[in-house]
């Protein structure tokens, strides 16, 4: 498992970011594709250790596209250059929450969960809910020392609690949020140990682990709008 081999390839891409270029090295994107979904499969088996919901996961179907959409971004670069995937029980939806993984080189990689979709509102007021109605739950799962040693959660939020929340719950700051997420930063020399990596990020999934099934008890019922 060659992790420095995707470092390498996607510096080069991001110091080349074009069409050409990208088409010019199809090889050694598809060398460092290959080793991404190698340390994709032994992820899953890892986590798997623990969390049995995400073992029929393909490491090919996880994976997101280097193609940017650019119709309205300034940045008009093509690609990219990070490599992404997302592990739950039903693959890498966002609902539910899993593990997410994006590698992308000069300190920006990181390990990330939790709930990232500001835009389903009907996500955002499940949780809402399901905080306020086990806030004492919420509490403890981040009150624990190993995920404060990690984690603060993060998330867009109102300025204000809304509507039909009481300003006084003793979780009203996390009511104003509309999503909920956790990341934690990998250095590029952390990711180009490829056995110490996967080690470490196990590790970090499975104390994220809580604070995910929280988030997946409330949004038990949550359905992905249809698209039209």
């Amino acid at each position: 498992m060659n992790t420095q081999l995707i470092l390498n390839y996607l510096k080069d891409l991001s110091n080349h970011n074009e069409r050409e270029w990208y088409h010019a090295h199809k090889t050694e994107y598809k060398e460092a594709n290959a080793e991404f979904e190698l340390l994709l499969q032994e992820l899953i088996l890892k986590l798997g250790e623990f969390d049995s919901s995400i073992l029929h996961n393909q490491p090919k179907d996880l994976t997101f596209k280097l193609v940017r959409d650019t119709r309205f971004s300034n940045d008009k670069s093509p690609y990219n250059p990070a490599f992404r995937a997302h592990i739950s029980s039903k693959g890498k939806l966002p609902v539910p929450v899993g593990y997410y993984l994006m590698i992308k080189p000069e300190g920006q990689s990181f390990l990330g969960g939790g709930l990232f979709a500001d835009m389903f509102k009907d996500a955002t007021a499940m949780v809402r809910d399901y905080i306020a109605a086990n806030g004492r739950e919420w509490e403890e799962i981040l009150g624990n020392p190993d995920f404060q040693k990690y984690f603060t959660v993060k998330g867009t939020a109102l300025k204000r609690v809304p509507a039909g929340y009481d300003r006084e719950h003793p979780q009203a700051e996390f009511l104003k949020f509309k999503s909920w997420y956790l990341e934690y930063p990998v250095a590029d020399a952390e990711f180009g140990d490829g056995e110490a990596f996967l080690h470490h990020a196990v590790r970090i999934f499975q104390i994220m682990k809580p604070f995910n099934d929280f988030l997946n008890r409330a949004l038990a019922d949550f359905r992905m709008p249809e698209r039209k």
